[in-house]
């Protein structure tokens, strides 16, 4: 049985202890002050556009190696201590992060890690880590700002959790010979073979979930600083679609419709900034072989199905989401 100000629980999963009452008790606890609104403020493609449309265009792309894997636990401690008061929580966050974790590798093989011998990572997909990892990721950004290394490198950390690019005007061997020397007093390892210092006037880069850089102008050729959703954000829309429209989804047509719709409607409202008519067109033309194929081997159609299950047929009719329809498409001039 475990004490938490006035209330009593019987110890089960830890996760469960987490979702319904550590994070719960963090928003009414004393807290002292939360830099973490700062922190994701700027976690924006459409601000990380901008910046490089302003001349921020000397981009180091970074990524940190196994970062939920290494986060040291000594210090994320400390770090969560200077904004929870409340002992009772504190010792319970303890735990959590020492759990003992099962998984699987890809044969199949169980593996565990964690435990008490445990000091480092937080467990990727824990409901806690993704709070946990912003808060130890502050530490670097509260020294970046410290040390007004914005002003030295004339650049922009844009940040979410371990995800990160550091934009400058013509500083970013500098910003990122910095930015290593100070992961490593953090317990942190850059991954040298994915972090690349890159020019956005001339190779794009991905992050956020979209991709940013040269574009051109399907007239004229003319090239401008432009962000789309990006080739792994559209493969992974589709395979979501795929997953919903298999031969042995057996419900109602009603409720797999819903379930589509919603799975579209979330990623469209995401992505609804930038050049958007490709990537749309693409996930439409998606759903739509997706959506004609799973009717035919329902209704038991023979062929293709395109004159019983016509685009008109699915998208008016049927009622599944047609991301280009009725969305009046930016000009690429607007994005420059």
């Amino acid at each position: 049985m475990l004490r938490l100000g006035q209330l009593q629980i019987a110890w089960s999963s830890p996760d469960w202890v987490i979702s319904k009452l550590i994070l719960p008790e963090c928003r009414s606890l004393s807290i002292a002050s939360w830099d973490l609104e700062r922190v994701n403020a700027n976690a924006d493609p459409k601000e990380t556009h901008r910046l490089i449309r302003r001349g921020y265009t000397d981009v180091v792309d970074a990524d940190l190696s196994k970062y939920f894997d290494t986060i040291p636990h000594s210090d994320l401690l400390k770090s969560v201590a200077r904004r929870i008061v409340d002992r009772h929580v504190l010792w319970l966050i303890k735990l959590w992060l020492q759990a003992p974790v099962e998984e699987r590798d890809g044969d199949g093989k169980r593996r565990m890690s964690g435990g008490k011998s445990s000091t480092r990572g937080t467990p990727q997909g824990g409901v806690a880590s993704p709070l946990l990892s912003v808060i130890y990721m502050n530490r670097f950004l509260k020294h970046w700002r410290l040390t007004g290394r914005g002003e030295t490198f004339r650049a922009h950390v844009i940040s979410y959790a371990d995800d990160f690019v550091i934009l400058s005007c013509g500083y970013a061997e500098e910003a990122l010979t910095w930015t290593r020397a100070v992961m490593a007093k953090l317990g942190l390892t850059l991954n040298e073979a994915k972090t690349l210092v890159k020019d956005a006037r001339t190779e794009s880069f991905d992050f956020l979930g979209y991709s940013l850089g040269p574009r051109h102008y399907p007239d004229s050729g003319r090239r401008y600083l432009g962000a789309i959703p990006s080739k792994k954000s559209v493969q992974r829309i589709k395979e979501k679609v795929s997953g919903v429209l298999t031969p042995g989804n057996k419900g109602a047509l009603p409720e797999v419709r819903t379930r589509l719709n919603r799975l579209l409607g979330g990623w469209s409202a995401y992505f609804s900034y930038g050049s958007l008519s490709s990537a749309y067109q693409a996930v439409d033309d998606h759903v739509y072989d997706r959506v004609r194929s799973f009717l035919c081997k329902r209704h038991k159609e023979p062929g293709r199905g395109t004159k019983r299950f016509s685009r008109e047929n699915v998208y008016a009719e049927l009622g599944v989401l047609r991301l280009r329809r009725g969305r009046q498409m930016p000009p690429p001039c607007a994005l420059r």
